[in-house]
């Protein structure tokens, strides 16, 4: 069980995995392969147990979440079609693909760091940002500010855990949407003092 080989990691091999394994989740469209989300939390449990550094594991996790988005974006705008139209396309829903080519047409910039919160999306969005022809830099910048909530939350969701670990599937579905609506208020205020700005 995938928990339980992360739960006996000590030191340098625990960041090797919290910095692998959510690089790897968004890298290819096929994240449900790699439990990212469960890697990063549960580096916050092991840095709890004084195996690890806390400020360490909060680094390689925003890191590998950054760094795994944008090699996403990169292979969508390069193969991303190819792809999906060959092997790799056996093993992703046509419903999830769907579903986020029509999430980030709606969201823009914004989806990319609110598909990061959500599983299915959060393996599909990079490399359908950059299949969309998405500016780069727009990609990016939403994509670190992203991938540092969602890292460094839940780094710190797991530290807060501690050795409740098998409570953490419910936990991270819980902190997942308490973290997505705390987001969309965040966007919704800075749209709201913009606006206000404009009419002023």
């Amino acid at each position: 069980m995938i928990v339980k080989r992360i739960l006996a990691l000590h030191g340098t091999a625990v960041l090797v995995a919290v910095f692998a394994l959510p690089a790897l989740e968004a890298s290819v469209f096929i994240g449900f392969v790699f439990p990212g989300e469960i890697a990063v939390v549960l580096g916050g449990v092991l840095a709890f147990q004084g195996r690890v550094r806390l400020g360490a594991v909060i680094a390689v996790a925003i890191l590998g979440a950054i760094v795994g988005d944008t090699v996403g974006y990169f292979v969508g705008k390069r193969w991303g079609r190819r792809m999906l139209d060959g092997t790799i396309g056996r093993f992703v829903r046509a419903e999830h693909l769907e579903r986020g080519e029509a999430f980030l047409l709606r969201q823009g910039g914004r989806g990319v760091l609110l598909g990061r919160f959500t599983a299915a999306f959060r393996a599909l969005v990079p490399g359908l940002a950059g299949m969309s022809g998405m500016n780069y830099r727009t990609f990016a910048t939403y994509n670190a500010i992203g991938g540092a909530i969602w890292a460094g939350g839940f780094v710190l969701a797991g530290y807060a855990a501690g050795n409740s670990w098998r409570r953490i599937e419910h936990f991270t579905r819980a902190a997942s949407l308490i973290v997505v609506v705390l987001v969309v208020l965040a966007i919704a205020v800075l749209a709201l003092r913009r606006r206000k700005r404009r009419l002023d």
